[in-house]
Parts: structure tokens; sequence; C-alpha cells
């Protein structure tokens, strides 16, 4: 008997930055559902002219009014958003 072979899977990321953090966007797991369009406080996520997995269009931020919050991520039910806050320079 040969050995398992695991199947690797690369999650390619889009990423967008302003200065209070990154906002990652994964093309391989946004199904389009715009919950994070709906949800976001201050309505900068949009449709893209990308499209994601299913063939439906993915979203992006416009990261000059993002504040970084990670509603978008908290409410995305297929983990294609990840936030990360950039550390406040004192």
């Amino acid at each position: 008997m040969g050995k398992a072979e695991t199947a690797k899977t690369e999650w390619k990321s889009v990423r967008y930055d302003n200065d209070k953090g990154i906002w990652l966007g994964f093309p391989g797991l946004c199904k389009g559902c715009g919950l994070c369009i709906q949800k976001c406080p201050t309505k900068v996520i949009q449709w893209s002219n990308e499209l994601g997995v299913y063939g439906t269009p993915r979203v992006e931020p416009r990261m000059e009014g993002c504040i970084v919050c990670g509603m978008c991520q908290m409410v995305c039910p297929d983990c294609a958003i990840r936030i990360e806050k950039k550390k406040v320079q004192q």
C-alpha cells in the first residue's frame, strides 16, 4: 500500500491596506452573498468586477473609509474576509 497523500489548497488573497489595518479577501471562498455589504457600518464594501468561487461577483472595500472594525469578517459565513488591525504607535 502506498502513502496517503494530502490535498494541498493554496488560498490566494487580495490585500487592501490603510493606516488602520489590512483587509484580506479570499476570492476562492467568497460566494457573493453580500452580508458584509449589508452589515458594514461605514458602507465601504462594494461589489467587485472580479468574480468569486461560484462565478458571482465578490466584494472589495474602499479603504479610504474603512475603520477596520471587523464586522464584515464576523458576518461572513464562509470566512472569506480577514481583518488585521495595525498596532497604534504611541
